[in-house]
């Protein structure tokens, strides 16, 4: 009975961490095609979002959201994406990484949160 509860625990955490891998690498898709509308497909209900030279702001709806780093890839002619760290703490995922647009560089930093068998996108910063 113990081998096959171990057995049932293994197959169920193999498959929660294919689901956030598959997740993140659609997440890094969309930023490496500076596309806001696919990226915010990951978005979750309402999140925290900083851009450049704007002050943090909290609890933001997805269509504000969305809206907002939209309008800063469009701004910013964000045109590739390189991951520099992923680590996941307790039930949460950080990605680092760099967009790049044109002749400019910014740093990135995500916050996701596993929600069923998705991760949802809780915080954006941007620098």
């Amino acid at each position: 009975m113990k081998t096959v509860f171990v057995s049932i625990a293994t197959v169920v955490t193999i498959s929660v961490m294919a689901a956030v891998h598959w997740s993140s690498d659609a997440i890094i898709n969309a930023l490496k095609q500076g596309d806001a509308d696919k990226l915010s497909a990951y978005f979750d209900t309402f999140i925290d979002i900083k851009l450049p030279e704007k002050e943090e702001i909290k609890n933001v709806s997805k269509n504000q959201a969305t809206i907002a780093i939209k309008s800063f890839f469009e701004t910013a002619a964000i045109k590739g994406f390189e991951v520099t760290s992923q680590r996941e703490l307790g039930g949460t995922k950080y990605m680092t990484g760099k967009l790049t647009s044109n002749g400019k560089t910014y740093n990135i930093t995500l916050m996701m949160k596993s929600k069923g068998d998705e991760v949802t996108i809780i915080t954006i910063r941007i620098g």
